[in-house]
């Protein structure tokens, strides 16, 4: 007897495939930094990224990396929940209806879009007004950054505060409560997990961007307090170093840099899963 097709089992392959892959993603990262992480004339995990001397610490590019997620993240999460409330106003919905599609749009456009247009006036304007360094900042990438990840968040905070005004505004109506009202008391309370989930996603996709940190925040590997100084990137190291080196110590320090950016990655997948399937379970995920 033959076993027949069903889609759950394509789905059951194409998970497994996408665990192998992933399995041998990892192992094949682990056997190649492993021996760059124990050899003690490395030091992978040091401040000093000077390749000439024989240093080739990836910390500078880890707090790059960690300071720009952070601050475009921070930036971004206030307007994603201000925009995603406005557009649960009964009276505003003319215009919540163009605002979503602005943001659908602005979720398509392509990194490098946003780099040119920075690279033509975002930094000559920050140069001009500042007066210090040559406007590639870590200010410019964070500005292009919260654009970058502004619409993902309001898209997935949006989703989320329309399914519960569709389901509460008659009973937070019939109980008096304004719109301001109920987004304060009813919506956002029970959407803390959506809102957490939409802050993760915006991190992740922060930190994982290469273009716009390799276009605009000047790649000096340095740790730095102000935002008006070039820092360096994980991602935007890696693809400087690979368009130069090849089996070399500089070379082989890149797989500790991609191991620990897939461990990070993954880690906040697994945790905005999670979190998803928590607010899946009702109104009071």
């Amino acid at each position: 007897m033959h076993h027949l097709v069903t889609p759950e089992r394509v789905l059951l392959s194409l998970v497994m495939v996408v665990l192998v892959l992933m399995s041998l993603l990892f192992g094949f990262l682990i056997w190649f930094a492993l021996p760059v992480v124990t050899d003690p004339s490395v030091a992978v995990f040091s401040l000093q990224w000077q390749p000439d001397q024989g240093h080739y610490g990836i910390l500078p590019m880890v707090f790059g990396s960690g300071v720009l997620a952070i601050t475009a993240s921070l930036v971004a999460f206030p307007f994603a929940l201000g925009v995603a409330s406005f557009c649960q106003y009964s009276r505003y919905q003319p215009i919540a209806i163009w605002i979503r599609r602005l943001v659908r749009l602005m979720a398509g456009i392509p990194t490098v879009v946003y780099g040119l247009a920075a690279v033509f006036l975002l930094v000559p304007l920050l140069r001009e007004t500042f007066r210090s360094g040559s406007g590639f900042s870590l200010l410019a990438v964070m500005l292009m950054i919260v654009l970058l990840i502004l619409p993902v968040m309001v898209m997935m905070l949006d989703s989320r505060f329309q399914s519960l005004t569709q389901q509460l505004r008659l009973t937070s109506c019939s109980l008096g409560m304004t719109d301001s009202q109920m987004i304060a008391h009813v919506i956002v309370p029970n959407s803390m997990h959506a809102i957490a989930s939409a802050a993760l996603l915006g991190f992740s996709r922060a930190i994982g961007d290469t273009l716009l940190p390799l276009m605009l925040a000047g790649n000096a590997p340095q740790i730095t307090g102000s935002i008006l100084d070039s820092v360096r990137t994980l991602t935007a190291h890696i693809g400087l170093v690979l368009a130069t080196e090849n089996s070399s110590a500089m070379y082989n320090s890149l797989f500790a840099a991609g191991l620990l950016l897939l461990t990070i990655s993954v880690c906040i997948t697994l945790l905005i899963r999670k979190l998803t399937h928590s607010t899946d379970g009702g109104i009071n995920g």
